[in-house]
């Protein structure tokens, strides 16, 4: 009887899930590794439920790397934590709303 060869090794990492507040309004951040066939961590960005921008980080570089899965989440948490710091910065301000911003659009 032959046996079937064993699966692949499994390459899961978790991601984040992070809501900011900032100038009013809340921004939505997830950031995770798609895995092993795209080979790209993915950051969504989201205000209202729209998702506003994206960044993917391709990683074939790594996939032979000692430490991979370190080296992955730091990636991961890199990419997230920098995306967190553009918000906080301002670099997604164009997005805000009058409301968001406490502005009256009737100038009163």
């Amino acid at each position: 009887m032959r046996t079937a060869p064993g699966p692949a090794p499994v390459h899961e990492m978790k991601g984040y899930n992070v809501e900011i507040n900032h100038r009013g309004a809340s921004f939505h951040v997830q950031t995770q590794d798609v895995g092993m066939r795209a080979q790209y961590i993915e950051s969504l960005i989201y205000k209202s439920g729209k998702l506003l921008s994206s960044r993917k980080t391709f990683y074939t570089q790594l996939l032979n790397a000692p430490q991979f899965q370190e080296k992955i989440a730091t990636l991961m948490s890199d990419q997230h934590n920098a995306i967190l710091r553009e918000i906080a910065e301002g670099k997604f301000d164009h997005y805000l709303t009058a409301e968001d911003k406490g502005e009256n659009p009737e100038g009163g």
